[in-house]
């Protein structure tokens, strides 16, 4: 699960001397050298604006003399990744892993302990067959940013244990945690294929608005959980689910690193969670992003921002395409396969959407009914999106845990405790029927690899385990309510000032992302 940009597994392309990399830090570029050099000033933050009060400490090492793990050949010929300090080439068991080749691309190029541990129940199989590779001896393991580290939580082991010993009873070795789906995939590929025969049979804003749920439900549920590799056993089956984002207007392979590398792994992390930053500067979400005046009043014209999220998306696959990077990690791993279905996905989206329709029925209706889905689908998403990270239980807005916790260094921090205080639940069952478990948010933070349908029961434990430790855990009974927490929260971090913070490095970390 991590990854270089386009060359076999190389990083960084080759640049001319002075050359400028863009970066992009907290919604703002940032112009630096691209020599080695130039790389190592990252350490010194560059101010985008003078309010902006940030502190940063020289990376503990810079480059050592093994050779830059991204550009030197005599690393790039490999598929490496870095486990717990040590180097292993990928290359002998891409086409031989369970999860798929696409899941593992993801690993590619970056330190992926959290990504190993976190998506296995059994974490020592996986590790088993990890040290079976052949490791790079020489590697330049102090070059890569360090990965958290999941297995060093105790409240994550305790709950880990007991799922696999009450829920799953043993099964989970058979694949148990990722089966059970099949019902609610069928419910949900049937209600989009009815509601696209109604559009295609009278495109108008009803219908369109109608078909736009349906994009919105596969988002939420048989894409989300089929490209985190849960939704089945069998990683074609996950692979051809999680293919439907492309068909409801997203990008499979842009959400797999953008989701998975940067916000899984670093919820809610100012640096190097892509979620926090990448809507700014239009909405703040939080206190360590720099302020503008118009930010006190985003908690009423961010309901107008709202229906154009499918649209930010199109754009933001686009570019992350040409740039071989989402907002917040590189595609290091990603195939020649991966990006071609990028465009394959679009214009079927695209013919779908428009094309059909306009041919059917005229660009009038087309319009009309495109406009439908894409305010729809976009108003779903982004509000049951954002309230799962924003209420101020999950913030560093307010003294308290979650401060204590996101103002530690991020490979210092307790992984499984980052991920309870930073995510916020509402509902049940039927919510999580609706929304593929995203209102168990911190169930599913801690478990991205379960299909969400075994949501609910885990639920039972974690909060039981995080009472034990006297550990917030943040649940509301309805998405109404938790919705007023949100709309709260915008309002206060909105007028709030910028908080002073220490990055110890990070934006360094953020570069090799």
């Amino acid at each position: 699960m991590l990854a270089a940009k386009s060359a076999p597994t190389v990083l960084h392309t080759k640049a001319p001397a002075g050359a400028l990399l863009r970066l992009p830090c907290r919604g703002v570029s940032m112009n630096l050298p691209r020599s080695s050099a130039g790389r190592r000033s990252l350490a010194t933050r560059v101010v985008a604006e003078p309010s902006t009060a940030v502190v940063d400490t020289p990376p503990k090492t810079s480059v050592p003399s093994g050779g830059d793990p991204w550009e030197d050949e005599k690393w790039t010929k490999y598929k490496w990744t870095v486990y717990r300090g040590v180097a292993y080439d990928l290359t002998p068991y891409l086409d031989r892993h369970p999860g798929g080749r696409w899941l593992l691309n993801l690993a590619v190029g970056r330190d992926a302990t959290a990504l190993f541990e976190s998506y296995h129940l059994r974490p020592e199989v996986a590790v088993g067959m990890l040290k079976r590779l052949p490791v790079l001896e020489g590697f330049p393991v102090d070059a890569v940013p360090q990965s958290p580290r999941p297995n060093d939580s105790e409240l994550y082991n305790a709950i880990r244990e007991r799922v696999r010993k009450e829920v799953f009873k043993g099964t989970e070795i058979k694949g148990a945690h990722r089966s059970g789906s099949e019902s609610a995939v069928l419910a949900v590929l049937g209600y989009a294929v009815a509601a696209y025969a109604l559009y295609t049979y009278d495109a108008n804003p009803l219908t369109g608005a109608l078909l736009g749920l349906g994009g919105a439900w596969i988002g939420l549920t048989i894409q989300h959980c089929g490209n985190h590799g849960a939704m089945s056993t069998n990683p074609v089956v996950n692979n051809l689910l999680g293919l439907t984002n492309d068909l409801a207007g997203g990008s499979s392979l842009m959400w797999r690193y953008h989701h998975q590398v940067s916000h899984h792994i670093h919820c809610n992390d100012d640096a190097l969670d892509e979620d926090v930053f990448s809507a700014f500067p239009l909405l703040r979400f939080d206190d360590r992003l720099p302020r503008h005046w118009y930010h006190q009043f985003q908690h009423i014209y961010m309901w107008v921002l709202f229906p154009f999220l499918q649209l930010v998306f199109q754009v933001g696959d686009w570019k992350a395409l040409f740039d071989n990077r989402t907002v917040g990690a590189s595609l290091y791993g990603a195939s020649q396969f991966e990006r071609q279905t990028v465009v394959a996905g679009k214009l079927a989206h695209y013919g779908l959407l428009y094309g059909l329709p306009a041919l059917l029925h005229g660009p009038s209706a087309m319009l009309g009914g495109a406009i439908g889905y894409l305010f729809t689908q976009s108003i779903v998403l982004a509000t049951t999106f954002a309230v799962s990270h924003n209420v101020p239980e999950t913030k560093p807005l307010d003294p308290g845990p979650t401060r204590d916790n996101l103002h530690q260094p991020a490979v210092e921090r307790d992984w499984g405790v980052q991920q309870v205080l930073t995510s916020a639940n509402w509902g049940g069952v039927v919510g999580n029927f609706f929304t593929g478990g995203l209102n168990l948010q911190i169930e599913h933070h801690l478990f991205p690899a379960i299909c969400f349908l075994h949501y609910p029961a885990i639920s039972v434990i974690v909060e039981d385990e995080c009472r034990k430790r006297g550990i917030k855990y943040a649940h509301y009974g309805t998405l109404p309510e938790i919705l007023g927490r949100f709309l709260r929260y915008m309002s206060e971090v909105g007028a709030a000032p910028q908080k002073p913070v220490q990055r110890d490095g990070e934006m360094v970390m953020l570069a090799k992302f």
